[in-house]
């Protein structure tokens, strides 16, 4: 992949491929019905959030592992698989006040362990810097940069192709959430960073090796994810941009050890 909207692109044919997570379900919540499954016991609770035009199915590789040590959660975000879609603005904002809203409904206490991939990461970013108290550890999936539309990474300077590919093969909530991706990190930019908070950042080596000013731009924000949080651990990941299905097990030990720093530090308290 030579770019990460161009991976993004390909995320619902990719998803297709994967193994529904068991006892994926829906349920009311503040009378909009919600797609979420729940499994394994213990605490800390880790929460998954799913990038651009992903469904929870995307994290059934990294599943099994992470219900065998302790409670998860995956959902659907407001307009993917069967969560109803909402007559709220598809930003960050909203999103992360719908996430915490599904927290409580399924009786889920804080501090989580949050895991976001791609524009989920975005997300998962704006959650740890308004609730930083709610959150026992981050982990980034080859996320999305606060600031990953601006300068060259801007829609209007894409090459036309890349413009109607992404028209094309995109839901109308998907483009809903785009439109409102550079208002979601410039509310995450806005907000500091809490540094009692560990962050895991994992990044896909595999587009690094792209060049154009598309692909050069993106991989340095790619890289600089890390210099977001000071003290953070960056892995570079030998994958694509889809690394929970690529490389599953780097996910899965990056939330095992996410896990184990949270509890020994509940430990300590």
């Amino acid at each position: 992949m030579k770019h990460w909207i161009f991976a993004t692109l390909l995320l619902p044919v990719l998803l297709g491929a994967c193994t529904t997570l068991p006892g994926a379900a829906t349920a009311p919540v503040d009378g909009r019905a919600v797609e979420s499954v729940v499994a394994g016991q213990g605490t800390p609770v880790v929460v998954f959030e799913n990038g651009l035009g992903g469904t929870l199915d995307g994290w059934a590789k990294v599943w099994p592992d992470t219900v065998r040590e302790t409670t998860a959660l995956a959902y659907n975000r407001a307009g993917y698989g069967k969560s109803e879609a909402a007559a709220a603005p598809r930003d960050g904002a909203h999103t992360v006040a719908e996430l915490r809203a599904l927290l409580k409904a399924r009786q889920l206490p804080p501090p989580y362990v949050l895991v976001g991939h791609s524009l989920g990461g975005l997300y998962m970013q704006l959650f740890v810097r308004q609730y930083p108290q709610d959150v026992a550890a981050l982990v980034l999936v080859d996320t999305t940069h606060p600031e990953q539309l601006k300068g060259a990474g801007d829609p209007e300077t894409w090459p036309a192709w890349l413009k109607m590919t992404f028209g094309l093969l995109t839901s109308d909530t998907a483009k809903q959430e785009f439109a409102a991706l550079d208002q979601t990190g410039q509310a995450v930019s806005s907000l500091p960073v809490d540094p009692a908070v560990p962050v895991f950042v994992l990044s896909a080596l595999q587009p690094m090796t792209a060049s154009s000013v598309l692909a050069d731009d993106a991989n340095r924000k790619r890289a600089d994810i890390a210099n977001l949080y000071p003290g953070s651990k960056q892995i570079w990941v030998d994958s694509g941009h889809v690394i929970p299905l690529e490389k599953p097990d780097s996910v899965v030990k990056a939330i095992g050890e996410a896990v184990r720093v949270a509890r020994e530090s509940r430990a300590t308290k």
